[in-house]
């Protein structure tokens, strides 16, 4: 999978990885199991901050898309999936709306209960 990132976007860098990722991972272009680059090799690629990759990678690991194990890199999960990348974003996009609002995640948390 060959990644890209715009330096003049207004969006992150580790977001614009993550999304790159997750889009892969929905359209089966990544597969459960396939392993993706290593920290440091992305991010000389894309001549970004190693860090940068790990925030992206940490987010992934954080919404169940992908395991990581340190000096072992980072793969796409077994149970990753078109639909649970779907939610992922969804819900991703609606704590960025409420944000912009200034709901508290309570308030978003309660509403999405009452859905």
């Amino acid at each position: 999978m060959l990644f890209r990132v715009d330096h003049a976007s207004p969006t992150s860098l580790a977001d614009q990885i993550a999304v790159q990722v997750r889009a892969g991972i929905a359209s089966g272009e990544l597969s459960p199991g396939e392993r993706l680059p290593t920290a440091r090799e992305l991010a000389q690629g894309l001549h970004v901050n190693m860090h940068t990759v790990l925030r992206a990678y940490a987010r992934l690991r954080d919404e169940g898309m992908i395991e990581m194990r340190q000096g072992r890199g980072a793969w796409v999960r077994p149970e990753a999936n078109a639909a649970l990348v779907r939610i992922s974003e969804l819900a991703a996009q609606l704590a960025a709306e409420g944000r912009k609002l200034g709901l508290s995640p309570q308030e978003l948390t309660r509403l999405v209960e009452l859905s």
